[in-house]
């Protein structure tokens, strides 16, 4: 059994607590429920925002009332009490080519050594996972993604960069993560792809959300060139895999 607590969030909204851990299955029940409200459809709801462990639920005060949202909400926790991934259950893995190192990455070298790793292995420890998106925040499109490689686990720059390209893959602590637009940050930068994980012309505005799994693919400059032809000219599409989430979860570190 998940702990789970429900909070007033000012006079308009619901903030939705659930045991305070990163985990595959506490960020599913942080899904199921932004799911389910969904699928309601009920009016006076305005948005919804995950979080690692927690779920805000905006709603319109003029069309629902708090004892209402938190009848709801109550109703939802206690039918999905204790329903766990079925063999029917699949999420998304989305792959993200990534050119690794020099220009592109320039913090490869010093991840390298402070892990006591050649870059060669940081890249390759890297890759090798899938990672599960918990939430996206910070910037519109950004994902905070789970999993990585504890032998990976690096701090954020003491002097963050003015500006970091957006594509630019980073590591900071044990996270890693991706920039959807061009912006300040901490992060150490270790690669960059041509993949535009924020687009607000299209619907929906962002590449992934929370749920999905990301694959990091290695390519060199060519094809990372040729990736970036294709996003310039609208004919760039994703590269997105159907799988079982019982199987890809039992691949997270």
């Amino acid at each position: 059994m998940l702990e789970k607590s429900i909070f007033p969030l000012g006079d308009r909204a619901c903030l939705v607590t659930f045991r305070p851990e990163i985990s595959p299955a506490v960020q599913r029940k942080v899904s199921s429920l932004e799911k389910r409200l969904k699928e309601k459809g009920m009016a006076g709801i305005v948005e919804t925002v995950p979080a690692y462990c927690s779920l805000a639920v905006y709603y319109d005060p003029l069309s629902l009332s708090y004892d209402e949202m938190l009848f709801l909400l109550e109703k939802i926790l206690e039918d999905d009490e204790g329903v766990a991934p079925t063999e029917d259950d699949h999420v998304r893995v989305v792959e993200i080519p990534t050119l690794y190192g020099n220009d592109c990455g320039p913090d490869l070298i010093d991840v390298a050594r402070h892990c006591g790793l050649t870059p060669e292995e940081v890249i390759e420890r890297h890759r090798s996972r899938d990672y599960l998106v918990y939430f996206i925040g910070f910037t519109p499109g950004f994902p905070y993604l789970g999993g990585m490689d504890k032998r990976l686990k690096t701090p954020r720059l003491e002097d963050p960069r003015l500006n970091i390209p957006a594509g630019s893959v980073g590591i900071a602590g044990e996270q890693t993560g991706i920039y959807p637009v061009d912006s300040p940050g901490g992060w150490r930068i270790i690669g960059r792809t041509p993949v535009p994980l924020y687009q607000p012309v299209k619907n929906p505005p962002t590449l992934l959300e929370a749920g999905d799994y990301v694959r990091f693919v290695q390519v060199e400059r060519e094809v990372y060139h040729r990736l970036e032809e294709e996003v310039r000219r609208g004919s760039w599409k994703p590269r997105v895999e159907l799988r079982r989430r019982v199987e890809v979860e039992t691949t997270l570190a």
